[in-house]
């Protein structure tokens, strides 16, 4: 599960964050950046997609198993598609855009790929040391990815940067290689018709049917609301903040990338104990509130003029409150899943969880450009737009049980 999370988080930056440097250098204005770099939003629209890795074992990678197939041939699309962007270089934008997109995609494939096999690799009482090591994996690959990508391009061509972003992809290919498949019975069907119910019919009716219609609904808003704040900052419109406050590239990359990411495991681990200690619901709420909070650190930084002491502050209480909201987050989704459909439920909450805030990233660039606040109004809006899932969160805890390891969850009421 460690070499999966890195696998997982190695695109994630290098189609958004890290991209977004490369760009910005390049001359393309702020409002393109934001746009190009919000390539990331393939992630949120990963449960389109996702009954097909569920169901389909593919033909010649399939002999590794149902979840390894589709690993390994998301892991090397991902190698293709960075190499392909080196060779191309943002100078032939349009070809750039359309490869960044397919590392994207086969990025988020990869995610389904590996949240489906961490579900069903082990049972449920182990899915929290499963999560923390997954995290501390994908966390590292931020490292790499960000800050390694950062200090390399202040002394070398970002083309040959991603050449090695590529190259390390083969670290987790050959550890799938040598993984374990998951042991699990699944359904089997014939005809295209029994099979397109079972694969994208019934593992929307199995949500709908556990939690009913209503409450159904309001757990999606609620899941659509929880991460916005977090997310609307990962885009392209970080990077080129910090390089406007007087940041150079290895500054960046030693406060944001290194020291940032650590604090952000102690984040993930502390919300492991934390949901260990009091259950998902109270820390789930606590992470959210602290989430958009942390978000108004950064009106500090504006006119910091390289004042690392300034960065240091702000990204030890965001990077702190980030991780502690992404373990909590994790585990409620994983607490509503049936796994029977794994990879769908997952790959539907999960892609929920990351569209609110995809998408207000992608207009983070005309946000600042256009209003009189500039980064300070941007960042505000990034904190009140918080305030549904807090409100949210009320509505649903009496009427929405998410009970222990081994209990399913459940509307409240509704016999099971």
């Amino acid at each position: 599960m460690f070499f999966f999370g890195f696998a997982s988080g190695l695109p994630f930056l290098l189609v958004a964050g890290t991209l977004a440097y490369w760009l910005r250098e390049g001359g393309i204005e702020l409002r393109e950046i934001t746009m190009i770099a919000s390539a990331g939003m393939a992630y949120s629209f990963k449960f389109v997609w996702a009954p097909l890795v569920d169901r389909w074992r593919l033909p010649l990678l399939g002999r590794f198993g149902q979840r390894r197939g589709w690993l390994l041939l998301a892991m090397a699309c991902v190698m293709v598609g960075l190499l392909a962007m080196s060779a191309l270089t943002p100078e032939r934008l349009t070809v750039f855009v359309a490869l960044t997109l397919f590392v994207a995609f086969s990025g988020a494939t990869l995610d389904i790929a590996v949240d489906a096999y961490r579900v069903e690799i082990a049972p449920a009482s182990e899915q929290g040391a499963l999560v923390a090591t997954y995290s501390l994996g994908y966390r590292i690959a931020l490292i790499v990815s960000g800050a390694l990508a950062l200090v390399l391009a202040d002394h070398a061509a970002w083309p040959n940067v991603y050449r090695l972003m590529a190259a390390c992809m083969l670290v987790p290919l050959v550890a799938c290689l040598m993984a374990t498949e998951p042991e699990v019975m699944r359904v089997r069907t014939t005809g295209w018709a029994a099979g397109l119910r079972e694969g994208v019919v019934e593992p929307f009716a199995d949500f709908f049917r556990r939690f009913g219609g209503g409450v159904g609904l309001v757990v999606l808003l609620f899941i659509l609301s929880i991460k916005i704040s977090d997310q609307a900052l990962v885009g392209g419109i970080i990077g080129p903040f910090y390089l406007d406050q007087g940041f150079s590239k290895t500054e960046i990359a030693a406060v944001t990338k290194v020291y940032g990411i650590w604090v952000g495991i102690a984040g993930v681990f502390l919300g492991g104990v934390a949901v260990a200690r009091w259950g998902i619901h109270w820390p789930l709420l606590a992470a959210i509130i602290l989430g958009a909070a942390s978000n108004l650190l950064y009106l500090i930084l504006i006119g910091a003029n390289g004042d690392i002491g300034l960065l240091t502050l702000v990204i030890s209480g965001e990077n702190l409150a980030q991780g502690f909201l992404g373990t909590t987050a994790v585990a409620y989704l994983s607490a509503l899943v049936n796994q029977r459909y794994t990879a769908t439920q997952y790959a539907l909450f999960s892609s929920l969880i990351m569209l609110p805030g995809k998408v207000l990233g992608f207009f983070s660039g005309a946000i600042v450009e256009t209003s009189t606040g500039g980064y300070a109004t941007y960042f505000l809006i990034t904190a009140v737009v918080a305030v549904p899932a807090v409100l949210l969160f009320f509505w649903l805890k009496p009427r929405v049980r998410v009970g222990g390891d081994d209990e399913v969850p459940a509307a409240a009421g509704d016999g099971a």
